[in-house]
């Protein structure tokens, strides 16, 4: 089975990540719940892991680096924990529904959502948005690497063009463990980070970092293991979000990928940057093949073909060729309705720095197969 799916989820882990979950699998204490010694240790060692992924981003205190099931939940927590009644903020079409659809129903209570259009490739318009961003705008929330399309934002000039006082609120799911990124020197107030694809975590891992622009209130409610006397939530991080048990094995599988990514970064980047050049560079050479997006380093090439939808695409490849791909609309119609590719959507491989220049043959192959029959 060839796996071109890792912007879904990643596909491989290295060996240290595997390992360190299986530890963490061993222990049955519970971090931050007793006062026993096994109890202790692991909050000892969930500490550690939020400071290792607070300096790996940049982020400005382990306080507020917070755990999530997913990036979705810390968008969540961003977004709901933030935004108010009479805000206003501006997204774009390149957005995620787990942005949408949040702003969705915050413009239900009374935010005001505006969104900013994208250029003919695809890629967030920084001048257009800039120009609707004004004094009173409360927050911009952005992806900073398309999951269509792969198209990396300019988080730097973003920032630059909108006011100091707007907060910048940004999807990291497909960017965060592929492009080098530093809070602090882009001015983004709040990260929102799957752990469980590029940063090579397991599933049930995410994280949100924010700056101290934002107090976002609670989400969910329940037991912290501090202030028990209390019957409302703590009002310090990160106790103030993190309700219930943690997910201890996920967390340890996400600080283990982030020393694995502080010793591997660059070699990992070149090298998902060649494999996916390597697969333009073949699908260009196919008349039936239209590309939409560009080589980049996040590992993903989306594109049609012709005369086939994208899911009987996918699907075909996955049950005659033992190749895994997406098709459809990824969770991200607004893109696909800038692209026009709203009816049929688009095939998306997505690659992996475990992903060999075979796999990416083999996948042109079957591509060429399937294009036979056109």
């Amino acid at each position: 089975m060839i796996y071109f799916d890792n912007a879904a989820t990643g596909g491989f882990k290295p060996q240290s990540v595997l390992s360190a979950v299986g530890a963490a699998l061993k222990v049955c204490a519970n971090p931050g719940r007793s006062g026993h010694k096994l109890s202790v240790a692991c909050s000892e060692r969930v500490y550690a892991c939020r400071r290792a992924l607070m300096e790996f981003f940049g982020g400005y205190s382990c306080d507020r680096t917070i755990f999530t099931k997913n990036c979705t939940e810390a968008l969540n927590i961003a977004l709901f924990g933030a935004l108010r009644p009479g805000d206003k903020v501006v997204t774009t079409f390149a957005e995620h529904n787990s942005v949408l659809r949040p702003l969705q129903r915050l413009e239900e209570t009374g935010v005001e959502v505006k969104l900013a259009p994208l250029t003919r490739g695809g890629e967030i318009d920084i001048p257009a948005l800039a120009s609707m961003v004004h004094a009173d705008t409360k927050a911009v929330v952005i992806t900073l690497a398309s999951n269509v399309t792969g198209a990396v934002t300019d988080v730097k000039k973003l920032r630059s063009a909108i006011p100091p006082r707007t907060l910048l609120i940004c999807d990291g799911a497909q960017a965060c463990g592929h492009i080098p990124l530093n809070m602090r020197e882009c001015g983004i107030d709040a990260l929102c980070i799957a752990g469980h694809k590029g940063m090579y975590g397991i599933q049930g891992s995410g994280a949100l970092l924010f700056s101290e622009r934002i107090d976002p209130l609670p989400l969910m409610y329940g037991g912290t293991g501090s202030e028990s006397f209390n019957l409302n939530m703590p009002d310090f991080y990160p106790d103030r979000l993190e309700s219930g048990t943690l997910n201890y094995p996920a967390i340890v599988s996400l600080a283990e990928g982030v020393l694995y990514l502080k010793s591997h970064f660059n070699e990992e980047r070149d090298k998902l940057r060649h494999l996916t050049s390597l697969l333009h560079e073949e699908l260009s050479k196919m008349p039936f093949v239209r590309l939409y997006s560009r080589p980049n380093y996040v590992g993903i090439t989306a594109f049609s073909l012709g005369g086939m939808g994208s899911e009987q695409a996918a699907y075909r490849l996955s049950e005659e060729f033992a190749v895994c791909v997406r098709g459809g609309l990824h969770c991200a119609p607004l893109i696909h309705e800038a692209l026009g590719t709203s009816d049929g959507g688009l095939i998306r491989a997505s690659l992996s720095p475990f992903n060999t220049e075979r796999e990416v043959g083999l996948f042109c192959t079957a591509v060429k197969s399937l294009a036979g029959e056109r």
